[in-house]
């Protein structure tokens, strides 16, 4: 299975990101390979100006069009995903996320924004032609402490959450042949 992950966050340590990559590795020894956006790293003023012929930006687009499975990670800021996750929405054709499986995760500062992934992705993910949106995850701060050596520490409730997430990918066939895993520094 072919993975694209779509990291949100603008900060560099963020909790949304970890989390992002935390999910890609129990994901491993699931076949395929995979691509890493960070949308931080796209050139803004291709991102802001809508640019898709810029080259990190088609790039960036063709490997959600090529994926089997889009794991997205954002954080939450006033009861709605980043603002650089909405900008590189808008950039995907209408049906960009037609006949592919979709995890939404999400960190906030409080349980009080959980129903973010519901209220206010889910429908953009929607009509971005996604019809299979596997059980989103949302952590609090709290349930992702930061760690002294860096990273953070997932709670287990938190882990168990994600487990159960991604449960129906064990049985997961891919579409297509596996390609070589690749990152996107754009």
């Amino acid at each position: 299975m072919h993975i694209t992950s779509l990291s949100a966050s603008p900060s560099e340590r963020s909790r949304s990101t970890w989390l992002t990559q935390f999910a890609l590795t129990r994901l491993e020894g699931r076949g395929g390979g995979h691509d890493d956006i960070v949308l931080r790293q796209l050139p803004a003023a291709a991102l802001l100006a809508a640019d898709v012929q810029e080259p990190a930006i088609a790039a960036a687009v063709r490997a959600v069009e090529q994926a089997e499975l889009v794991v997205i990670g954002t954080p939450i800021y006033k009861a709605a995903y980043s603002g650089l996750l909405k900008v590189f929405l808008d950039l995907l054709p209408p049906d960009a996320l037609r006949d592919k499986l979709v995890l939404p995760l999400a960190t906030g500062g409080s349980p009080a924004h959980f129903l973010a992934l519901d209220y206010a992705l889910k429908p953009v993910l929607s009509a971005l032609g996604a019809r299979h949106v596997l059980d989103g995850v949302f952590a609090t701060d709290a349930q992702l402490r930061r760690h002294e050596a860096g990273g953070f520490v997932p709670e287990p409730d938190l882990i168990a959450r994600l487990d159960r997430a991604l449960a129906p990918l064990a049985s997961h066939r891919p579409r297509m042949p596996a390609r070589p895993q690749t990152a996107l520094s754009c």
